[in-house]
C-alpha cells in the first residue's frame, strides 16, 4: 500500500513573513569585456597574428607541406584562445596560481620557432602550385615576425614583473 501524507492547516496561526529572495550572482558576472587591450601593442599584434594566420591557413596546402598547415592552424587556435583570455578578462577573473605572462611567453616563443621552420619548409616545397607556396611562405615570414615581436614584448613584461634576482 502507498503511504498517505496528511497536511494540517491551522488558520488561526499568523502567516510567517518570508524573507525576500536574495539576489543570486548570475553565472557570467565574472566576464568583463576588455576592448582596450586590443588598442595596446600586444593586442594589435594579436589581431595581426590572427589576420596573417587566416591568410597562412588559406594559402597553405597539406599537399605542399602538412607541417606548415599544422603550424598555421595550431598557432591560430592558440592565439584565438589567448585573445579570448584577454578579451573576456579571464586572467583577472580566475583566482588560480598561474603565471599567465610566462605561459603566454612560452607559447608564443614556440609558435615563433615553429613558424620559422614552417616557412622554410614551405619555401623548399616543390609540390602543388609553386606561386601559392611562395605566397604562403612569405605570409609565414610575416607571421614569424609578428610572433617574434609578441615574444619580445612578453619577455619584457615577464622580466619587469619577476621578483628581483630571479630574472
Amino acid at each position: 500500500m502507498a503511504p498517505e501524507t496528511v497536511v494540517t492547516v491551522d488558520h488561526n496561526k499568523p502567516a510567517q513573513q518570508q524573507a525576500p529572495p536574495q539576489q543570486q550572482g548570475r553565472a557570467l558576472d565574472w566576464i568583463k569585456i576588455n576592448v582596450e587591450y586590443f588598442k595596446t601593442p600586444p593586442g594589435l599584434l594579436k589581431i595581426i597574428e590572427l589576420f596573417l594566420g587566416i591568410l597562412c591557413m588559406a594559402l597553405g596546402t597539406p599537399w605542399a607541406s602538412a607541417w606548415y598547415v599544422f603550424v598555421a592552424v595550431t598557432s591560430f587556435i592558440t592565439t584565438l584562445i589567448w585573445s579570448f583570455v584577454y578579451f573576456l578578462s579571464i586572467r583577472e577573473a580566475l583566482k588560480i596560481p598561474i603565471n599567465w605572462v610566462l605561459s603566454e611567453l612560452i607559447s608564443t616563443c614556440l609558435e615563433t620557432f615553429f613558424y620559422l621552420i614552417a616557412f622554410i619548409v614551405m619555401f623548399t616545397s616543390v609540390y602543388g602550385n609553386f606561386g601559392r607556396n611562395i605566397a604562403a611562405a612569405v605570409f609565414g615570414i610575416f607571421n614569424t615576425l609578428a610572433y617574434g615581436a609578441s615574444s619580445y614584448l612578453l619577455y619584457q613584461e615577464h622580466r619587469s614583473s619577476a621578483p628581483a634576482g630571479t630574472a
